[in-house]
């Protein structure tokens, strides 16, 4: 099948079908949004994404339902896919999304705008043909946040990884970026 982009409506009823298969085995599966799904599905700041950034638990049950949704809603079987696992930070920080949507099956949880900034910072990806690269959410993050300068942001992605600073590329990114933020009216 060609590949189709994750809307907000198809992530949604994905979701919605992956409860009720876990209700339907008296399980309530964590799932751990981060990425593009939380753009998408969280924030509206996206149309769409290529998959589903997620930790699922418990994993065997998860996958399994994962798999079942793939194949009756016609999704490529990595729909879901926990390869975000590799770059998640030791100071993981994550609220819950709580939409009735969703319940009973599934218990959600997102990153922190903060934690969600730094993640992206650790990728920077350029764009590429067909691929903005993550320019776009980091903006979308930088004006939801408003740092007040770079060494604000760098003390948000320390909080995350301590020891490491975002690449030169991030770097003059938030720079060029920050720039761009509207000004905090000044008081009189």
């Amino acid at each position: 099948m060609p590949y189709e982009w994750l809307t907000k409506a198809r992530l949604t009823k994905a979701l919605r079908r992956l409860s009720e298969l876990a209700t339907a085995e008296g399980l309530v599966l964590e799932l751990a949004l981060y990425g593009g799904a939380v753009f998408t599905l969280v924030y509206g700041s996206r149309e769409a994404t290529k998959d589903v950034d997620a930790i699922i638990k418990p994993a065997d049950a998860g996958t399994r339902l994962v798999k079942v949704v793939a194949i009756e809603q016609d999704l490529p079987e990595d729909w879901l896919n926990g390869e975000v696992q590799q770059f998640l930070s030791p100071h993981d920080q994550r609220r819950p999304f709580p939409s009735k949507e969703f319940e009973p099956g599934l218990a959600i949880t997102i990153p922190t705008a903060n934690y969600l900034l730094a993640l992206k910072l650790r990728a920077a990806r350029p764009p590429l043909p067909g691929y903005p690269g993550d320019e776009p959410d980091i903006r979308f993050l930088l004006h939801r946040i408003k740092p007040a300068n770079l060494e604000a942001v760098d003390k948000i992605f320390e909080r995350f990884f301590p020891g490491e600073i975002p690449h030169e590329f991030a770097r003059s990114m938030v720079i060029r970026l920050l720039a761009d933020l509207p000004k905090k009216p000044s008081a009189s």
